[in-house]
């Protein structure tokens, strides 16, 4: 996938016990239009940290990616790292070192290798070519089973754009940036999950090179929401990625979407949706085939919406298990296990207490989960 104005690369450092691609360049041939979201967690690893005080300027022009190290919870010794690797890069390509961004993924806790990120960055910068981000999205992988690349191509006010991504798992103002950015995160990163859990390195970046010489866009405007339309659906697509090579996922891994429905507010529909999707007991159960509808009742019970515990509905696809709180019987179960056990699905909730929908993209939790992270550091 080529994106105009854009060259990336990736090569191997020694950072991955396993071995392999663990570093990553995506350079823009001028400074780009830049802006970020970053992880929720209180802990925030030095690429996050320093990426947020550069993405200020709203401008960057090269991301500098390494997997197989966090660089998280390693003080002032990791910033310094961070900085140092950053700099290195845009000596070599010959740019301010503050429109360069840092990006980290790996183990916690461990100092950031850097004298072989900068060792590397020759061959790097050497290697750099339009075509290279599919080597880039090899080289950020970690437990990944395979890469996670997703693009799309519009015609916007006449001209063509591109927009492509790659995930771990136009030309425009640089103040509206941001708003695409947040919007497409709501409705792609922040509505999957795999564990539930928050890393410390959790980051979404965009970098729009104006390459394609449409207009400005202003985000009020229809090829605004055209672009707003794009990037979602790109990020969408590099989230379900993400779901469906959730860690210890193999070919019969069970991805399926979780929707609240009939809630009273909102901020309820989309708790009780991320309450029940990231169960334990719900995501076990999904693995084996079990239409255990009474994990789904007892997530929802403790999830804090509002709703009457007598009018609950349920359903998987268009099989309904439950109504009014009161399970269908062998026959509606045996239907809907032999849809969860074609791997693709869709539960449904229905409170029965209001207007208001969400939902969580999620995976089933297999006993493989548990064997890569009990010897992630070994």
């Amino acid at each position: 996938m080529i994106v105009p104005g854009f060259k990336a690369a990736g090569a191997a450092a020694g950072i991955k016990k396993q071995g392999g691609l663990d570093v990553a360049l995506i350079v823009a041939e001028e400074p780009a239009a830049a802006a970020g979201v970053f992880t929720r967690n209180r802990i925030k690893a030095a690429p996050v940290l320093v990426c947020r005080r550069r993405l200020r300027r709203r401008q960057a022009q090269a991301i500098l990616i390494n997997s197989g190290n966090a660089n998280a919870c390693t003080g002032e010794a990791g910033l310094a790292a961070a900085r140092q690797t950053c700099r290195e890069a845009a000596r070599l390509l010959h740019l301010q070192e503050s429109l360069v961004l840092p990006a980290s993924t790996g183990v916690i806790g461990q100092p950031l290798p850097k004298e072989k990120i900068i060792a590397i960055l020759p061959e790097l910068a050497a290697r750099l070519r339009p075509e290279g981000l599919e080597e880039a999205a090899r080289a950020i992988m970690t437990t990944d089973t395979r890469p996670k690349i997703a693009h799309a191509r519009m015609d916007l006010g006449g001209v063509s754009v591109t927009v492509a991504g790659i995930a771990k798992g136009a030309g425009m103002s640089p103040g509206v940036l941001p708003v695409f950015l947040r919007k497409a995160v709501n409705h792609s990163f922040n509505r999957i999950s795999i564990d539930g859990d928050t890393s410390t390195n959790d980051m979404v970046l965009v970098l729009a090179g104006g390459q394609a010489g449409n207009a400005p866009l202003d985000g009020k405007d229809r090829s605004s929401e055209a672009f707003q339309e794009m990037l979602t659906g790109v990020m969408q697509d590099l989230a379900k990625q993400i779901v469906a090579d959730g860690e210890g996922a193999t070919r019969a891994t069970r991805v399926f979407r979780l929707v609240v429905k009939g809630a009273a507010t909102p901020a309820e529909a989309r708790k009780a949706a991320a309450v029940v999707a990231t169960s334990p007991l719900v995501k076990t159960a999904m693995a084996g085939a079990d239409v255990n509808w009474g994990r789904l009742m007892a997530a929802l019970g403790r999830s804090g919406a509002r709703f009457d515990p007598d009018r609950v509905d349920i359903a998987f696809g268009p099989h309904p298990v439950v109504q009014a709180s009161q399970g269908l019987g062998a026959q509606a179960e045996a239907a809907a296990r032999d849809l969860i056990l074609a791997g693709s699905f869709t539960i449904t909730i229905d409170l029965n207490h209001g207007p208001f929908s969400d939902y969580y993209d999620t995976c089933d939790l297999t006993a493989d989960y548990v064997r890569i992270n009990a010897s992630y550091r070994t």
